[in-house]
């Protein structure tokens, strides 16, 4: 217990000073390297780093843990506690909880075991390269996604900043976030949209209907109407539905709906928004966004590989968004030492 009081005061006392620098860092550091960012583009994306937390020392998620236990009481499990109560479980149960650092998430890499970890969540001017914020999450989709919004309000309140288009991969093109991109913020989303509505089993798949957004319905290749109820499920999807009758007596019923009575085609209430992003697919500016979500990537590999940032020193989610944002600042520097120092002219290298 010697040990973990004298790790969790080390982490408290450093947390405590990175605190107290970060009025500095947002009146210097931050706002001159703003300066150079246009922010017509910015790009997203996450990438997963070790927690501080052995794998060994959890325990199934499914399972009650007593967290008023005197051994358990550290500051990154009272952060944990308190931040259930603010906002609840995100997502299922995870499979395992750390009891040293139960923020953390369990995943896995593909063809290494599992273990704990935080994201560290980038969003970049993909014109200067410079990171414009960073943002700490579990390694959880949901929450690396909803962390997108954070960060762009973020930016536009802090610095007067909002881009004109958003780049990101496909875990990114969900049916709210593509949404609140081009209805609340007005952001060309060049965003694959995550899709499964093309069927693999040889049936007709959505893209086969017409819909008609006046009359709120689908049309189907025979000229059969699918109506809607118009009430959305949990999940926010409205499903629209072929009669029995019609469906039975349809000689395409075979290649349509053959272990079903009738046809049902579901439909995203942020259908409209989805298709938005669609649009933007053939055009030559999001062929250019493909090519500029590399520099995110590229930051990433600089700081695990330069940086050597693999694993965390500090512990709970605010351990975590202190090293990412470190990091991130050392990296803007790094990027700002290239513009700043002129380069010496390739004579006055040469040998004497």
């Amino acid at each position: 217990m010697i040990g973990c009081h004298n790790h969790e005061s080390t982490q408290a006392r450093v947390s405590e000073s990175i605190a107290s620098s970060m009025a500095l860092r947002r009146s210097s550091t931050v706002r001159l390297v703003v300066s150079t960012v246009r922010g017509e583009g910015f790009a997203i994306d996450a990438s997963i780093i070790r927690a501080d937390a052995n794998r060994t020392r959890g325990v199934p998620g499914g399972d009650g843990v007593d967290w008023n236990n005197p051994k358990l009481a550290t500051r990154a499990v009272h952060e944990y506690l308190q931040a259930l109560d603010e906002t609840g479980q995100v997502g299922v149960i995870p499979k395992n909880i750390s009891l040293t650092d139960p923020a953390a998430r369990w995943t896995a890499a593909p063809g290494s075991p599992a273990f704990f970890a935080y994201s560290t969540n980038y969003l970049i001017d993909v014109n200067a390269g410079i990171i414009v914020d960073v943002e700490a999450t579990s390694a959880h989709r949901t929450e690396e996604v909803e962390s997108t919004k954070t960060m762009i309000d973020r930016v536009e309140q802090r610095f007067d900043l909002k881009p004109d288009r958003l780049i990101g991969d496909t875990a990114y093109g969900t049916g709210p976030l593509l949404a609140w991109l081009v209805q609340d913020k007005q952001i060309e989303p060049h965003i694959p949209v995550w899709d499964k509505a093309d069927r693999r089993d040889g049936t007709l798949s959505r893209r086969e209907f017409n819909f008609d957004g006046d009359q709120d319905r689908y049309t189907c290749p025979a000229g059969k109407s699918l109506p809607t109820t118009g009430r959305p499920t949990a999940d926010g999807v409205k499903l629209y539905r072929a009669s029995v009758s019609d469906c039975q007596a349809c000689s395409l019923k075979p290649t349509c709906c053959p272990n079903t009575p009738a046809r049902k085609i579901p439909r995203s209430i942020h259908e409209a928004s989805r298709d938005a992003a669609r649009e933007l697919v053939n055009t030559d500016v999001y062929r250019q966004s493909r090519k500029d979500r590399k520099k995110v990537e590229i930051l990433f590999a600089h700081l695990k590989r330069v940086l050597r940032l693999g694993r965390l020193r500090l512990r709970g989610r605010t351990g975590a968004h202190d090293e990412f944002l470190l990091a991130a600042t050392a990296q803007n520097l790094r990027r700002m030492a290239k513009w700043l120092i002129p380069k010496m002219p390739q004579a006055n290298l040469a040998p004497a």
